[in-house]
């Protein structure tokens, strides 16, 4: 299939003419990718279309992550990235949720998704229902919050060290030599000075 825009918007109107009576889903074209907009409940059957239609094969999930828009009502954005290697396509399926509302897991539509399901929960906290092992992969499993969320602190809440006294590690406040600093580029004070082309040639 020839990938100009006109091509790829027809295959996404494609996509959503043929899917099943009752799921919700729309098409774009985003920087010449075909984005599949849908519903959390609509998902599942959405991502076997894909992989299963003859004109799509999208047979790989490539990734599956995340997007935090901290002031949306549903301010959390998955995003799977398939690829089709018979068509040489990727087209990008996205999901709007409301934090701590359960979206279904795709583990039985592609089980990589177990492990990238699992790094969006640790990451993001978003829940996925009837996941097999949906427990943390990134941080420690006694580790409070989820690190990409935007109203995450950017120094955490606990630091681990080993203690010589107890002959453990152990868990502690974070604490910080110093306070983070911020760095204000417009001013005179901070920041690097740039030479501009004609100061070069002048000197």
């Amino acid at each position: 299939m020839k990938k100009d825009a006109d091509s790829l918007k027809g295959f996404g109107e494609y996509i959503t003419g043929s899917l099943p009576d009752g799921i919700e889903a729309s098409s774009d074209v985003i920087n010449g990718d075909v984005v599949i907009t849908t519903v959390p409940k609509n998902i599942q059957q959405v991502l076997v279309f894909l992989r299963d239609d003859a004109r799509c094969q999208f047979k790989q999930l490539v990734d599956l992550t995340a997007v935090d828009y901290l002031d949306r009502g549903l301010r959390f954005e998955v995003v799977y990235n398939l690829l089709s290697l018979r068509y040489n396509l990727r087209v990008r399926v996205k999901v709007s949720v409301e934090e701590g509302r359960l979206l279904p897991t795709v583990v039985g539509v592609y089980s990589v998704a177990g492990w990238l399901e699992r790094e969006v929960w640790d990451m993001y906290g978003v829940y996925f229902a009837d996941h097999p092992d949906l427990r943390r992969i990134l941080t420690d499993y006694g580790f409070t919050g989820h690190p990409q969320r935007k109203d995450f602190p950017l120094s955490g809440y606990v630091q681990v060290r080993y203690d010589e006294e107890k002959q453990r590690v152990i868990y502690e406040p974070v604490k910080l030599d110093q306070e983070f600093r911020t760095f204000d580029f417009e001013s005179p004070w901070e920041g690097a000075k740039y030479i501009s082309i004609e100061e070069k040639e002048s000197r």
